[in-house]
């Protein structure tokens, strides 16, 4: 697995979790990471270890619902090292209630980091992947992508959203420009995702379920798989959930 070596990959929400996971294990391998979330002190000091142990890292505090945030990370990975070859569309939250419980606020939530942020992550990356004539965008659905469930129909509505404008973004730029397109799907995974849920009802429900994720980290290597795969090769979407669950 060498495909991401000296490779630049720009990553939101890596600040914990799955971020963070994709951070340590692309460094590993080679790559160049610029990490991003809107906790700094959390990010200075993933990247931090990240350099104690070889790798590259650098960090910028970013909020992917600000489209001038997301703007500024694209110059700040030029700036730092000349290119952008992948992103990795990662930050979301899931404050998931039933639809009569009316948690206005949270729904806007989702659908501007989980919708908003996905397109504008691809607004500041697709202009410097198009002069390139190369690149790769994963963007992080989620099995509520495929299904709904009670609670879930907003979440649900924005992970949908994530995998039409991944099929798009794959439909016209890969023939045109080479750049491939990712959609990884995660089922119930360990990471602080579960924390933003306010809903009483639904807190209790994913209560009895806790502990039966899976790491961060299977994730992470199925984010590594698709971008390692050589440049001819599209890996269009990946599903992984813990098998615990159906």
């Amino acid at each position: 697995m060498s495909n991401v070596n000296d490779k630049v990959v720009v990553i939101t929400g890596a600040s914990s979790g799955i971020g963070e996971a994709t951070a340590k294990l692309l460094a590993q391998q080679g790559a160049k990471v610029v990490l991003a979330a809107r906790r700094q002190d959390r990010l200075q000091a993933i990247a931090e270890k990240i350099r104690q142990d070889g790798g590259q890292a650098v960090s910028i505090q970013a909020d992917v619902a600000s489209y001038d945030d997301m703007q500024k990370l694209a110059d700040f990975a030029l700036k730092h090292y000349g290119r952008i070859d992948a992103l990795v569309n990662n930050a979301g939250v899931m404050p998931a209630s039933r639809l009569s419980e009316l948690r206005v606020d949270e729904w806007d939530r989702m659908i501007d980091v989980n919708v908003k942020g996905v397109l504008y992550g691809i607004a500041a990356v697709l202009p410097v992947m198009r002069e390139q004539r190369s690149g790769h965008i994963v963007n992080l659905s989620s099995v509520a992508g495929y299904h709904v469930n009670p609670t879930s129909a907003v979440y649900s509505a924005t992970k949908f959203a994530v995998r039409a404008i991944s099929e798009g973004l794959r439909q016209e730029e890969s023939p045109a420009s080479g750049i491939r397109s990712t959609i990884v799907s995660p089922g119930l995974t360990e990471t602080e995702l579960l924390h933003s849920i306010g809903s009483p009802e639904t807190k209790a429900m994913t209560n009895q379920i806790a502990g039966m994720g899976i790491s961060p980290y299977a994730i992470a290597r199925a984010i590594a798989f698709a971008l390692n795969e050589p440049d001819d090769v599209s890996v269009n979407e990946i599903v992984v959930r813990p098998t615990a669950l159906p």
